[in-house]
């Protein structure tokens, strides 16, 4: 079984065009993603997904793999599923999912999603959570909340504010980050982009509620740090700050 990390990368991003090539420190942002991502062990190999040649011929300049995928696709997932093929990977191989905009993912949240995902029982696929206390971020709806069962498995994700306390406490509220890195087996990545979206998907926009409704199991690791991603400008600022610190 091969570990391959598919980083999504494309350059029409609505809010920050151009954004995996944005300068941090630099080098552009896919770069440190990139170089992040292979200073995983358990990662048999490190891949660029894009629709963009310039993004391309700067991966390949750094000495980074990187593949040509269609410029139509709905979602990152998406793009995933195109590149697994492309790689010519097989259907029990593990694909993990990082995202192109957060260069602040460091080797260890990587580990860890990959142990949660090879845990057994195996599931279709895991991701990670990041206990935090901000009331800030626990009423944000940009920042998606998930709450798990006993075993640690998704039970609902939400832009809303998850668990809701009904009654009034002196001690912060602790809620579950959840953090955008996803780990799947090949062959359940490609029928994941084959089903239907489904309504709680639609109203929360969070692609991950169609493998819930759908009736798939999501495991949700504990991730020992946090990641934040890259939307904007002034979030381009702030994650400069942060990798230079």
């Amino acid at each position: 079984m091969a570990v391959v990390a598919i980083i999504p990368a494309r350059y029409a991003s609505t809010r920050f065009p151009g954004k995996p090539l944005a300068p941090i420190l630099g080098q552009p942002m896919i770069q440190w993603v990139y170089e992040r991502a292979r200073q995983c062990r358990r990662l048999d190999r490190v891949v660029v997904a894009t629709d963009d040649g310039r993004i391309l011929e700067a991966v390949r300049s750094f000495g980074g793999e990187a593949v040509m995928t269609r410029t139509d696709h709905s979602s990152g997932t998406d793009r995933l599923a195109e590149a697994a093929h492309i790689l010519g990977l097989q259907a029990h191989d593990l694909v993990v999912n990082i995202q192109g905009d957060e260069p602040g993912v460091s080797p260890e949240m990587i580990e860890a999603l990959i142990a949660e995902a090879l845990r057994p029982p195996l599931l279709a696929m895991a991701t990670l959570a990041f206990p935090c206390q901000s009331a800030g971020d626990y009423t944000d709806p940009n920042v998606v909340k998930v709450v798990r069962n006993a075993q640690g498995n998704a039970l609902y994700f939400s832009r809303s504010p998850i668990p809701c306390r009904r009654d009034a406490q002196d001690e912060p509220m602790t809620f579950l980050k959840h953090l955008g890195l996803y780990a799947y087996r090949k062959e359940f990545l490609c029928r994941f982009t084959r089903l239907a979206p489904t309504p709680l998907e639609r109203m929360e926009r969070l692609e991950q509620l169609r493998a819930l409704e759908h009736g798939y199991t999501i495991r949700v690791g504990l991730s020992p740090s946090e990641t934040v991603g890259v939307d904007t400008p002034e979030d381009l600022r702030h994650a400069e700050r942060r990798l230079k610190s």
